[in-house]
């Protein structure tokens, strides 16, 4: 067959469907076995212990935040991933945690960032400058 003709065309487009079909099965495969492999049939889901639990809050266009472990109310005194994690996200928000240390210790600087942040958007139900439900909350829906 010449290229260019009707008869070639209709075989190359032949020969593209086979391969995009092949590679779609592939695909499928793929998926069908990663889910085989991350359920587990015969056991119960667990329930999270009430400290992992999110806040009893419906999330604006149905997105959920990431659990993350080891994280329960943090205030002045505190040390660990935790307060790293929220270390991190402070440094997010312009002026509010500005220079300030990622060493995992909740000191005076971090407290006074966390309770800036509480009055600058408004949360309420947490004390002054503790790291409670409502203000991760708040801070995970505005920080990576």
């Amino acid at each position: 067959m010449l290229k260019g003709s009707p008869g070639h065309r209709r075989f190359t487009n032949r020969r593209h469907a086979r391969a995009a079909g092949f590679f779609g099965l592939g695909a499928v495969s793929g998926l069908i076995l990663a889910s085989s492999l991350l359920t587990n049939e015969h056991s119960e889901p667990a329930a999270p212990p009430a400290s992992l639990e999110q806040p009893e809050q419906p999330l604006p266009g149905g997105t959920s935040l990431p659990e993350i472990p080891g994280t329960g109310v943090l205030r002045e005194g505190d040390s660990g991933h935790g307060v790293y994690e929220l270390q991190v996200r402070l440094l997010q928000i312009p002026q509010l945690y500005d220079g300030g240390a990622i060493d995992g210790r909740f000191d005076t600087e971090v407290r006074q960032a966390v309770a800036r942040f509480q009055k600058r958007f408004g949360i309420r139900g947490d004390e002054t400058g503790v790291y409670g439900d409502n203000t991760r909350y708040a801070l995970m829906l505005r920080t990576k």
